[in-house]
């Protein structure tokens, strides 16, 4: 659930990735029983919950795992999650958008406060840091499905705004209005998808310095690593992906 900042890619180079699965495991599990909760429980009339169980396949979360996250949303009626975002900055004053899944927003606005001001950041007011990014509808697909030259074609036909090719996947961008209209005519073709999700894609990048790199990327992770975080956008420049 790494969002669309680049330094997604560094940390699994880093050999993370293992140790992530359980967490990102968990985060999967919450969207997916939230999912099911708001609506209905059968992935064909539920768009939010059919990617949400896209994504836990992508990550290659075990069958009885989803299956277990769609039963806990009958029986654990009485918990009730928010989807909340908080926007900050980090150091070297690079935007962040925060998104969480939260039973208790006093403890997660506590702890992502607590995240900004060890990194020398500050959190900020809603829209502070938004207005450096455009909001899409993001849908990834890996690369083995289809060529470079057939999502392209699929993607204007499905009324996709743009399609870029990155070195593991092809990104189909859209309004994010059409991105389940997008996505059903997409499906006709393609029958594994990586995420669809609507993100924040920074408008410029911003350049770190050299002293300051290894800073920002553990304060983003640090970030990511709290149980209620869901997704983190930065527009943090990295390089390419």
């Amino acid at each position: 659930m790494s969002g669309h900042s680049k330094w997604a890619s560094i940390k699994h180079s880093k050999g993370k990735a293992d140790k992530q699965r359980s967490k990102v495991f968990s985060k999967l599990s919450k969207e997916i029983s939230v999912a099911a909760k708001l609506g209905d429980k059968d992935p064909n009339m539920n768009p939010r919950l059919r990617s949400a169980i896209q994504a836990a396949r992508s990550a290659n979360m075990p069958k009885d795992n989803i299956e277990r996250a769609i039963d806990k949303s009958s029986t654990n009626t009485e918990t009730n999650f928010e989807n909340l975002r908080y926007e900050g900055f980090g150091p070297d004053k690079i935007a962040v958008i925060v998104e969480a899944l939260t039973d208790n927003k006093n403890r997660t606005a506590s702890n992502i406060r607590t995240i900004f001001q060890k990194s020398g950041g500050n959190l900020g007011t809603q829209g502070s840091a938004s207005h450096n990014f455009s909001q899409l509808g993001i849908i990834k697909i890996d690369k083995k499905e289809i060529s470079d030259e057939q999502i392209f074609e699929l993607a204007i036909e499905s009324g996709a705004d743009e399609c870029i090719s990155r070195n593991d996947f092809h990104e189909v961008q859209c309004k994010i209005q059409e991105i389940y209209n997008v996505k059903k005519k997409l499906e006709k073709t393609i029958a594994n998808f990586i995420s669809t999700e609507i993100e924040w894609v920074p408008l410029n990048g911003v350049e770190v310095s050299k002293e300051k790199i290894e800073g920002a990327i553990e304060f983003l992770e640090t970030l990511e690593d709290d149980d209620d975080v869901q997704n983190v956008y930065s527009n943090i420049n990295l390089g390419n992906n």
